[in-house]
């Protein structure tokens, strides 16, 4: 295993040396925001959104915005309605207990709608450095394919699988190239199997051979 995890530790530094956060933002809020709009929506479309999100609103004035304003901006990330009570609900809970910064907080962040455990370890890693994993699809999609978790395990399982094989103070830059990794090679459909430097320890690969 020792073997393995170093294997995917050095192909993952070679094809992603400075891996990071492929959602635009320039405020802690912005960030919270983009993750919980990039629920079943790509990190491209949030981004074309956010850009005229943020043109319009600061956190402040999302407290206080139309919500059919709100749904008429981000309904390109889909889910619109849910997502538009989220974002202004997020919005009034900011700048009520915490002046509308994002805190160091996951029982905090966790109480908000639309955040789950997956948003808050991405806001937490990226705005406070703590180490953490975000098990979205590709994080998952990859660590199965690679044997780190089984195909049954639930998102938390493989959150709790990835944390105990995974060097800790590698967690954050790891999950990271973990999802590029998924979202440009080991694709859900058509991977990029043949050039892969980690085929031998792919079930997927071996199946499909």
């Amino acid at each position: 295993m020792k073997d393995k995890i170093q294997a995917i530790i050095d192909y993952l530094d070679e094809l992603y040396p400075d891996a990071r956060c492929e959602l635009n933002y320039k405020k802690d809020y912005e960030l919270l925001v983009a993750t919980v709009l990039s629920a079943q929506c790509t990190d491209k479309r949030v981004n074309e959104v956010t850009k005229v999100l943020w043109q319009k609103y600061d956190i402040f004035s999302l407290a206080k915005a139309d919500r059919k304003e709100i749904e008429r901006i981000i309904r390109p990330v889909g889910s619109f309605t849910k997502k538009a009570s989220y974002l202004i609900s997020i919005a009034q809970s900011l700048v009520k207990d915490y002046n509308g910064t994002v805190p160091n907080n996951r029982e905090y962040l966790e109480s908000l709608p639309g955040v789950g455990r997956k948003t808050c370890n991405v806001v937490l890693s990226n705005l406070y450095d703590l180490p953490a994993i975000a098990v979205d699809t590709h994080v998952e999609r990859v660590s199965k394919r690679l044997r780190l978790a089984y195909q049954k395990d639930s998102v938390w399982q493989v959150e709790q699988k990835l944390m105990k094989k995974l060097p800790k103070e590698k967690w954050s830059r790891l999950h990271h190239q973990l999802v590029l990794f998924g979202r440009y090679n080991c694709k859900a459909i058509k991977p990029e199997c043949d050039e892969c430097k980690l085929k031998n320890y792919c079930s997927y690969y071996q199946k499909k051979n």
